[in-house]
């Protein structure tokens, strides 16, 4: 049975024509239809996406409470002998020389123990770049002969034992004149846990050394966490010594973030990673979880290649009494500390190739 009810239309031409109420009502009825299916689709995918905000927000904000906090770092520093400030953020990375196989940084490492219980064995001033596109690693020799506030000249690696994070920073800023916006310290416990989440680190070495009972062939080498650690703690047999120890630990830096960036379309090794190293890393406690997420969003896009590694340069070697010391160079460390502060070190590893980080040291 049809309707006589009719409703009068024009064409695309103008022309009047008529079409049964029925046709037009189901017209009507598929385009409500299909806006009810447009709408439910977009309020599906703003769900899963604020689902996802909110799972990324949850582990994060898990993960950054797992983070041990270094407390007061920067007390007592007098505001006006601090660098001034400049754009991208400066970390001051140290790995403390315990020889304990028990953590002395991180959460696990037991409430008595003191930051700056050790000497510092790796110092290192890393640079981002505001916009997370590059940065630069620079290491600073532990036996640097340096003017320490307060305590007159010993090596650089005495403030951390004598007054901890904040004497060591206020040392480095007097030094280099670069202002240190956070801090951070692992342990070698610490550091192994780290380079076995990632499965191991593949290293390259000029000659074939051998250090705590394990063997480095020349060439390319794969280090699980206990290997990693006795490349790195190796000076003893290298020709430079200490300075070509600081090199191996950039080298095996440079290796984890490698390690790193391969695992980036693997969500279980990036969490392992993440998750080892906010156990085992302390740092400042002006980090916040929220600083923490931060930084990982301004360095999504950082690779390797994109970060240059060097040393303070060494103007000889020497003796301070019974102590072996490092005498640094005094008129080409300003420049090097410029171009760190500007955020050009690129240009001036290119200017200064012999400075640069080989590919296979010693």
């Amino acid at each position: 049975m049809t309707s006589d009810k009719t409703i009068e239309m024009r064409d695309g031409r103008g022309m009047r024509e008529e079409q049964p109420a029925e046709v037009l009502d189901a017209v009507g009825t598929r385009s409500r239809r299909g806006r009810r299916i447009l709408i439910g689709l977009l309020v599906t995918v703003l769900a899963l996406v604020l689902a996802a905000a909110a799972a990324i927000y949850m582990l994060t904000e898990s993960l950054g409470n797992n983070v041990s906090r270094v407390p007061d770092a920067f007390a007592g520093i007098p505001a006006d002998a601090r660098p001034a400030a400049s754009s991208g953020k400066t970390f001051l990375l140290i790995g403390t020389d315990t020889r304990s196989s028990d953590p002395t940084t991180g959460t696990d490492a037991p409430a008595g123990v003191q930051a700056g219980s050790q000497r510092s064995d790796v110092i290192m001033l890393a640079r981002v770049a505001a916009d997370g596109s590059a940065a630069a690693v620079t290491s600073i020799s532990r036996d640097s002969w340096v003017d320490i506030p307060g305590r007159g000249t010993n090596k650089i690696n005495a403030a951390y034992a004598f007054g901890g994070a904040p004497l060591l920073i206020q040392t480095v800023e007097s030094l280099t004149g670069v202002r240190v916006d956070h801090f951070g310290v692992i342990d070698f416990a610490g550091f192994q846990e780290m380079v076995d989440s990632v499965g191991g680190i593949d290293v390259r070495v000029a000659a074939a050394t051998s250090n705590a009972g394990v063997d480095f062939h020349e060439g390319l080498n794969h280090l699980d966490g206990a290997q990693a650690l006795a490349y790195v703690r190796q000076r003893y047999d290298l020709p430079g010594g200490d300075l070509d120890r600081a090199k191996r630990q950039q080298n095996a830096l440079k290796a984890l973030l490698t390690k790193a960036g391969d695992d980036l379309s693997h969500p279980v090794g990036v969490y392992n990673l993440v998750d080892a190293t906010s156990r085992t890393v302390s740092v400042d406690d002006t980090l916040t979880n929220g600083g923490l997420r931060d930084l990982a969003l301004e360095m999504k896009g950082l690779r390797p290649g994109g970060v240059t590694f060097t040393s303070a340069p060494v103007a000889g070697l020497g003796r301070e009494g019974a102590q072996s010391v490092v005498y640094l160079d005094e008129q080409a460390g300003p420049r090097l500390w410029a171009a760190f502060r500007d955020g050009t070190m690129a240009q001036y590893v290119a200017a200064h190739p012999a400075e640069a980080l080989s590919g296979a040291p010693h």
